[in-house]
């Protein structure tokens, strides 16, 4: 992190935290003094990423979760609480691709994974999130969106339908919230080096040489710049800022 922020006393929780820009944030959290709960579908990942964390110093549990299953989200979030007391910080970051399709030819199940995963996942997360913030009178949230929440994209409507609903949610959810010490707010992500944009590389649901003569900045984001957005969003810095959707994508939606 280039930016120091202190986050002691204050618990955190972050989905999709086992890689990425999950564990990037997570371990931001971390660095800044806060407790923390790092939720993700993969047992073994996950384990690991729970062991760093806590070699930082810091409390830190981790939680098997698919968040397109509310009873798990539930279950998640009441663990948080019994565990460490309070909520201050979410981070609901879990997110999926499914192969490119057009519109016509997309399987009924893939538009309903994705969906599930980034548009629900994300409803339910908020949903529980904000019960115990609601009690406590005071949070704030940030959803992972993208840049596919602000833009289309040949070929990728049903992932980027997902995540324009993303910034649907959280603007309707600040609204509700703002004037009860809640805030909410969305990143919108370029295309940064994560496993997942590995393997759209890998499978040529993107290509390498395009990203980079799209991106002014020329060089894919790191899950860090995403960590560093995630916490600011959260921090005293930004508290007259609530139902917004940053951008983080070296330029790209400039254009």
């Amino acid at each position: 992190m280039n930016i120091t922020y202190n986050f002691k006393g204050q618990v955190a929780l972050v989905t999709g935290a086992a890689s990425g820009m999950g564990f990037a944030t997570a371990r931001a959290f971390a660095h800044a003094g806060a407790a923390v709960t790092l939720a993700d579908i993969s047992e073994d990942a996950l384990q690991k990423a729970v062991e760093e964390i806590k070699s930082l110093g810091v409390n830190a549990i981790g939680v098997l979760c698919d968040v397109s299953d509310e009873a798990q989200v539930a279950a998640m979030v009441e663990r948080t609480v019994a565990t460490f007391g309070r909520l201050d910080a979410a981070f609901n970051n879990a997110g999926i691709q499914v192969p490119s399709s057009e519109v016509a030819d997309q399987s009924a199940a893939d538009y309903d994974r994705v969906n599930g995963v980034n548009l629900r996942g994300v409803w339910a997360c908020m949903k529980h999130e904000l019960q115990q913030m609601r009690k406590q009178g005071s949070g704030a949230i940030v959803n992972c969106s993208s840049i596919g929440g602000l833009v289309g994209r040949a070929l990728l409507a049903a992932y980027h339908g997902s995540k324009h609903g993303v910034i649907g949610l959280t603007r309707s959810a600040a609204l509700e919230y703002a004037a009860r010490g809640i805030r909410v707010n969305a990143v919108c992500p370029g295309t940064i080096d994560t496993p997942m944009v590995s393997r759209m590389l890998e499978t040529g649901m993107l290509a390498i040489d395009d990203l980079l003569r799209d991106l002014p900045m020329k060089r894919l984001g790191r899950g860090e710049e995403i960590a560093d957005a995630v916490l600011w969003l959260c921090s005293p810095g930004s508290t007259f800022v609530t139902g917004q959707a940053l951008a983080i994508d070296g330029g790209f939606t400039a254009q």
